[in-house]
């Protein structure tokens, strides 16, 4: 940001945001135009045309005099004086979210604001909708890279939120975990692995690995638009179709029906509430823990308040039942595929406030508490896999799964986990045991059909109740456990 782009006086919070909204719009609509003067004229944007396609750029100045401010709060604080910038993209959908991170800086700390033009350059395929790519006769991609703003991945990165960032001295230290480029990169991927707009996910996210618990889902979230006072006030389907409270029953069931979900690799549903708390998003992120990783990683841009894992898993002990509840408190982390970022001597923890939710939304469920509770719901350690086929290496692995006190074992829950951990999202496992691959339970056809008929919808629920627990208790749940020393300012 040069200082011809500074804002020569201190912003409150909201004339900020709303200054980030105009230079964010202007820089989309010349972009915009740019390009379809280029594809229809072939005239290419000028150096000074150029400079308008950059991101909006946010700074936060932190100058204490006498005594600083203490706060419990993990999050809109400082660690050390000084100037905090990143650059915004889609602030006007942000507002919200950034109002929350800047009110706090100002009123408890005294912190300054400015917003200005960054040198970021905004990529041009951020810009376009689809089907309006710009790519129209002979014009290739390679020609549009020429002249345009291109996503070259050397600049989108998570050094931010790997810790890997450089402190430089005259330069500011970095506000926020993701800068625009980082999240304009992920928000079109959600929707592409998704099947639903970005903008509708919501900030409370189940995952899956069984389409059954998307239809239990369904089932619940069709019953709950038909109530007329109640919380939710549409639902979003893959394919972006959108069914509404008081839509006819049978539009809603064929729209339903009608969903494209298969042709999405992570399809999503998202019931969204009338009020500003938050609905719910349901992921099926299908088998393996690639796939969990490549959502979060977008996911995580979002922002989102929390998110749990209701999948089926092995059970590893004897007295377990297929059909009991596994809530892990410790995660061994076989599926490799974080172990260049989180390194597995990193401790993953369990976060009280989740697994307290998890654990009384199972006993309000269920109807069961002490003894009978925990014959049912049983606290341990999950191990997960990258090689659905471990069991044919039970010879090299049983010594690591007895040393570890495994309980359960599946091939998603610790790459959540550790995703949550690295990039300061909240989360939680609760797994259902589907068979038990030590004692000869096996998951054959006849005994799965009967379990999932019992057992996915109860599972189903206690994962909705813990989110209406934890929606009461966001001050505690973003708390300090996944901060680390040197953190950004905005959660």
């Amino acid at each position: 940001m040069t200082p011809d782009n500074i804002s020569q006086h201190s912003l409150t919070p909201e004339q900020a945001v709303d200054r980030l909204e105009q230079l964010h719009a202007e820089a989309c609509r010349a972009l915009r135009d740019a390009l379809a003067r280029f594809t229809t004229s072939g005239i290419a944007p000028t150096p000074e045309e150029r400079s308008r396609f950059c991101y909006p750029e946010l700074r936060v100045d932190w100058r204490p005099s006498g005594t600083v401010r203490f706060t419990r709060r993990a999050w809109a604080k400082f660690q050390v004086p000084g100037l905090y910038a990143t650059t915004v993209t889609q602030p006007a959908f942000f507002r919200r979210y950034l109002l929350e991170q800047l009110r706090p800086l100002v009123a408890e700390f005294d912190a300054t604001i400015e917003v200005g033009v960054s040198e970021q350059e905004i990529p041009y395929p951020f810009v376009t909708e689809a089907g309006d790519e710009f790519i129209h006769g002979d014009l290739s991609v390679s020609e549009l890279a020429h002249h345009f703003p291109a996503a070259l991945l050397a600049s989108v990165g998570d050094e931010v939120a790997d810790g890997t960032w450089t402190f430089e001295a005259g330069q500011p230290r970095p506000l926020a975990l993701f800068d625009a480029i980082r999240v304009d990169f992920s928000l079109l991927r959600l929707t592409h692995y998704t099947g639903t707009d970005w903008r509708t996910i919501q900030p409370w996210i189940l995952f899956t690995n069984y389409q059954r618990y998307v239809d239990q889902f369904l089932a619940w979230a069709m019953e709950e638009l038909r109530k007329p006072n109640g919380p939710y006030c549409e639902l979003v389907l893959p394919g972006s179709t959108v069914v509404r409270r008081g839509d006819a029953t049978a539009d809603v069931t064929a729209a339903v029906s009608a969903a494209p979900w298969p042709r999405f690799q992570m399809p999503a549903y998202s019931i969204r509430r009338s009020d500003d708390r938050g609905g719910i998003t349901i992921c099926n992120i299908g088998v393996g823990p690639s796939n969990a990783k490549n959502v979060t990683d977008h996911l995580a841009v979002l922002r989102p308040h929390c998110w749990l894992m209701i999948g089926h898993c092995g059970g590893l002990r004897q007295s377990q039942t297929i059909g009991d509840y596994v809530l892990a408190h410790a995660y061994m982390r076989r599926d490799r595929i974080l172990d260049d970022l989180v390194p597995p001597e990193v401790p993953v923890p369990a976060l009280a406030e989740v697994q307290m939710a998890l654990q009384e939304a199972a006993a309000r469920v269920t109807g069961e508490r002490g003894d009978a509770l925990k014959r049912r719901l049983r606290t341990g350690t999950v191990v997960s896999y990258d090689d659905r086929n471990w069991e044919l290496r039970w010879s090299q692995e049983r010594q690591r799964i007895s040393n570890g006190r495994a309980i359960a074992v599946d091939m998603e829950s610790a790459t959540l986990a550790t995703q949550g951990y690295r990039l300061r999202v909240p989360y939680g496992t609760l797994l259902c045991v589907s068979d038990k691959p030590l004692h000869g339970e096996i998951k054959l056809p006849g005994a799965a059909t009967r379990f999932y008929q019992r057992a996915v919808g109860e599972h189903l629920q206690i994962g909705l109740e813990a989110i209406d627990l934890l929606r009461s208790e966001l001050a505690s749940l973003h708390s300090r456990k996944l901060r680390s020393f040197d953190e950004p300012p905005f959660r």
